[in-house]
């Protein structure tokens, strides 16, 4: 099993104190979280994208980019990249240009997005975000493995004959389709044959087992090879201490404040103790035989081979977190890196393509 630590820049103020950090210093934490994710041996590191309070990852590029300066090793991810609401063609163009100033560690994870005020602001429906989101990745991977590309598109002007630069390192780049509650993601994984990441944070493990043996259909039905299907699955929330109870009581105050926050806000509450949200959800709280033992009965109904967990405190003192992601690297993760397979493929950087004779030949 591969282990992700990935966050998404949320930007709240402190439970403790009340306290808002400046924007600038929650940008350095995200930086420091990488590195620290690298140094305790997580096999990638990954931003989300959102365009709306109370999240500062906007721009997943940039920082991904900032972190592959920082980092030697591990993977880089998006965790998701909105394609429903950007250009593929200027996607594109960011990526390609971050696989090569990583070395060849970027893996994407796509998907639709969510939220309405990320969707006004890019004046993207309900009703048309699926198509917009299969039709941006249908281009941005025929741009990402043709040097020519003519697309009569409905949602960006169409393409005769486009040349993208730089061409990107990685020749196909990795990428994992996101997916809560959607089959329209399923579908358009199991139709390319690519791996598939369950969100599986909100709810009990229930409708995301639903989604992937769905998934699992709709891949046999395309027939790919049943030995490459590859599932990812997330987390809702980390704290591992050498007790139970110990690691309740510490995250307390962090379930507390979340519930509060999703209240105020008017989001469906699914958990409403901790208790609950420790038994039934898929956060990972409590001794590490106890994390072992929950991560195996999620991996029984969704047969995921990677798993991320929250690489950010979220509320956690600095040092309550860190030691919690020590204990986890250090009594979990041997243990299930033992037990359950990684994911059918390399997880080392992919090979550059061979050098385009056109492109020698401007040089």
């Amino acid at each position: 099993m591969r282990f992700l630590a990935i966050t998404l820049v949320v930007h709240r103020p402190d439970p403790a104190t009340g306290v808002l950090t400046p924007t600038h210093e929650r940008l350095r934490e995200v930086l420091d979280s990488a590195l620290l994710a690298e140094e305790l041996g997580f096999d990638g590191f990954g931003v989300g994208e959102r365009h709306e309070r109370p999240f500062l990852s906007s721009s997943p590029p940039v920082l991904l980019s900032h972190i592959a300066a920082l980092t030697r090793r591990i993977r880089l991810f998006t965790a998701v990249t909105t394609l429903s609401l950007l250009d593929p063609v200027r996607a594109l163009e960011d990526y390609a240009t971050l696989d090569h100033l990583s070395g060849g560690r970027l893996d994407l994870i796509i998907g639709k997005g969510n939220g309405s005020a990320q969707r006004e602001l890019f004046h993207v429906t309900p009703e048309d975000q699926w198509e917009r989101n299969a039709e941006s990745y249908e281009v941005f991977r025929r741009l990402w493995r043709e040097d020519k590309v003519t697309a009569a598109t409905r949602f960006r002007p169409p393409l005769s004959e486009a040349e993208v630069w730089p061409r990107p390192y990685q020749r196909p780049l990795r990428v994992w389709h996101g997916s809560a509650t959607s089959e329209e993601s399923v579908e358009l994984a199991a139709r390319y044959g690519e791996p598939l990441f369950s969100a599986n944070v909100t709810h009990p493990v229930e409708p995301y087992a639903a989604l992937v043996r769905h998934y699992r259909e709709r891949w046999r039905h395309h027939g790919h090879d049943p030995a490459l299907l590859t599932v990812g699955a997330g987390t809702a929330g980390i704290l591992v201490a050498p007790t139970s109870q110990e690691a309740l009581a510490a995250y307390r105050p962090v379930f507390e404040d979340n519930l509060a926050f999703a209240r105020k806000a008017g989001l469906p509450v699914v958990f409403e103790t901790l208790e609950d949200f420790a038994a039934r959800s898929s956060a990972l709280i409590g001794s590490p035989q106890q994390v072992v033992e929950k991560v195996h009965r999620y991996h029984e109904q969704l047969g995921h081979t990677v798993l991320h967990v929250h690489a950010e405190a979220g509320g956690l003192s600095p040092r309550r977190h860190r030691a919690s992601l020590e204990l986890f690297q250090s009594a979990v993760a041997p243990v299930l890196r033992r037990e359950i397979p990684d994911p059918p493929f390399a997880w080392a950087p992919v090979l550059p393509a061979a050098p385009d004779p056109q492109e020698s030949a401007r040089v």
